[in-house]
């Protein structure tokens, strides 16, 4: 990350803010499961397993089957897009939008059985996030992270490291500031969630719709994955 453009930087932390909205949204949704942090839906499913509970089994494994369902879907439309970036950001400003109209009393009012209720916005909002990793990469790999924070601290922490024994002072600053995003976008999701519930993804899908007009598509110098 810290051998990114300027642009990228500043895309990624646009991208972990949105994370972090969406994540928050769905969390609350769930209460305690997650659109974006996978890690933490294993952790469930295991638990879940272990206590031989069949409902976090099923919607933690749903969960983790559409985030990777979405990350395929991302890595293809960036690999077959003439403009990688913006293909798969408008992707996830598009999936975002229906999750939030689909999210609305007036298409919930439509619907019925399977469709109706949270099922349909979240299996949008997951796929939209696991897309999301799709729109920063090097060499067809992810270089960096913007949906999930386990390996920016660690990152982070060795920088820091590296700056106590005398290397760069402030190599580790870029890493803080993709965590602060994401946890200003998750606050912001948190605190909005009482009044407008998912119907606050429609804030999301603009956002997105709005970094997918100025990402652009300059090449990530990265040398290394971040």
């Amino acid at each position: 990350m810290t051998r990114s453009d300027r642009r990228t930087i500043l895309l990624a932390l646009g991208l972990a803010a949105l994370a972090g909205y969406v994540d928050a949204l769905g969390y609350l949704t769930l209460k305690g499961f997650f659109v974006s942090f996978m890690s933490g839906n294993s952790t469930r499913l295991a638990v879940g397993l272990a206590e031989r509970s069949r409902q976090p089994v099923a919607t933690a494994g749903a969960l983790i089957g559409l985030f990777v369902a979405g990350v395929v879907l991302g890595s293809i439309v960036s690999h077959v897009a003439k403009r990688p970036r913006r293909a798969v950001l408008s992707l996830v400003a598009v999936l975002l939008g229906l999750a939030a109209l689909s999210a609305s009393p007036a298409m919930q009012a439509l619907m019925s059985g399977w469709l109706a209720g949270d099922r349909l916005p979240i299996t949008l909002m997951t796929l939209a996030l696991g897309a999301e990793n799709a729109t920063i990469q090097r060499a067809g790999e992810v270089s960096i992270a913007v949906t999930y924070m386990t390996g920016t601290l660690v990152k982070m922490g060795q920088a820091l490291a590296r700056a106590m024994l005398g290397g760069k002072r402030l190599e580790w600053l870029p890493y803080l500031m993709l965590w602060v995003a994401l946890v200003l976008g998750a606050v912001a999701g948190a605190a909005l969630f009482p009044t407008v519930r998912l119907e606050g993804l429609w804030i999301a899908a603009i956002w997105c719709a709005l970094l997918a007009v100025w990402a652009g598509d300059a090449k990530d110098p990265s040398t290394p994955a971040q």
